[in-house]
């Protein structure tokens, strides 16, 4: 048995064992690295007093992750490769009007929309990563404009957060598969 969705190219197969329920999509340091960012974010955004010792430590946290997390994207098992999912316009255009139509196929790994808000995601993050840093730096101390940078891309953040976090609750109805839980496990419905 095989998943193969409409509009799929040979990147789209999986091969599934015969009988098997569940198929291990999201590894470790997929895992590991969302679970940091929404930990991360949370703490940023709502409990962290900006500019602190902890709140600049969660922000190299952050940068850590993302970096270790750019390079998985290149050595990584097949769902966390850029090349499995990058959003090209032959992937995202028809995707984009089956979903208009109420139509789209079901992606085992990341589908081009969720693709295009990950990448978006950690460009925002990575760029918060480097106006934070900056801040500390002599030349910039002080900067209003830094400043108010980095709050609105902080905002950015939770506002494409959210609209994610709908996506996969609204996603996760659609096609009858708990995507939070796969988040956790890293298994996902094998049919």
């Amino acid at each position: 048995m095989r998943i193969n969705e409409p509009h799929s190219s040979s990147a789209d197969i999986v091969p599934v064992p015969k009988g098997a329920g569940t198929i291990p999509v999201w590894d470790p340091v997929v895992r590991l690295f969302h679970w940091t960012i929404v930990t991360a974010c949370i703490l940023n955004l709502f409990i962290l007093e900006a500019g602190e010792t902890a709140h600049r430590f969660v922000g190299y946290v952050v940068a850590i992750a993302l970096t270790l997390r750019f390079l998985w994207g290149f050595a990584g098992p097949r769902h966390a490769r850029f090349a499995d999912f990058f959003p090209t316009p032959r992937r995202l255009i028809p995707y984009l009007r089956d979903l208009r139509r109420g139509r789209e196929p079901r992606h085992v790994g990341h589908n081009p929309a969720g693709a295009v808000m990950m990448l978006l995601l950690m460009s925002l993050l990575a760029s918060l990563c480097l106006t934070g840093w900056m801040m500390g730096l002599d030349a910039f101390w002080g900067e209003e404009w830094l400043e108010e940078l980095h709050g609105a891309l902080a905002n950015g953040i939770l506002v494409l957060a959210l609209v994610h976090a709908g996506a996969a609750i609204v996603e996760s109805w659609r096609h009858r598969e708990n995507l939070v839980l796969s988040m956790v496990t890293g298994r996902k419905r094998a049919e």
